[in-house]
Order: structure tokens, then sequence, then C-alpha cells
């Protein structure tokens, strides 16, 4: 989080923990519409897949990424959230 927040991340403002219709995002950058998912080994249910789908279907970008990927690999995960095209 620390890395996001602030706007400490390419300028731009990243939520954390928004309420997102019947959900709630981890961090949330309302500039890009993309939603960043920091997952443990609890995810890549069905139920994840059908809360992506109406994530999409609303117009929001999903990435997630590994809670060990982010602990090991801050630096690849920055990356690949700036690889994230703008969308409006």
């Amino acid at each position: 989080w620390y890395a996001l927040r602030d706007r400490r991340f390419m300028g731009l403002k990243v939520r954390r923990q928004v309420p997102i219709g019947p959900y709630i995002a981890d961090f949330y950058c309302a500039d890009h519409r993309l939603i960043i998912e920091a997952d443990g080994s609890g995810h890549g249910s069905l139920r994840d897949l059908r809360r992506d789908q109406w994530l999409a279907a609303q117009g929001f970008r999903i990435l997630r990424l590994w809670n060990r990927d982010i602990l090991m690999n801050l630096p690849g995960c920055l990356d690949a959230i700036a690889a994230q095209p703008p969308q409006h």
C-alpha cells in the first residue's frame, strides 16, 4: 500500500478497500478504471470469476497480483501495474 498511496506511483490516486457495487476492491485507480487485487492462496475460485465478470461488465479492469509476488518482487508488480493502459 505504501508504494501506491499519496500519489507516489506515477502520480496516480489509488484508494484501498473501495466498495464497488456488491464488492470491495483491494485497490482502485479511478483515472484508469483499474482494480488491483492482492490475492492469497484462497483466491482463484468460481466466486472470483463471477466477481471479475461482473466488474468487467461495469467497465472496470482487474489486475490480480499474488501476495507472494508483491512481497518478493514489488518492482515487478509495480511494472505490471504501470503496463496497464489508461482507460477512460
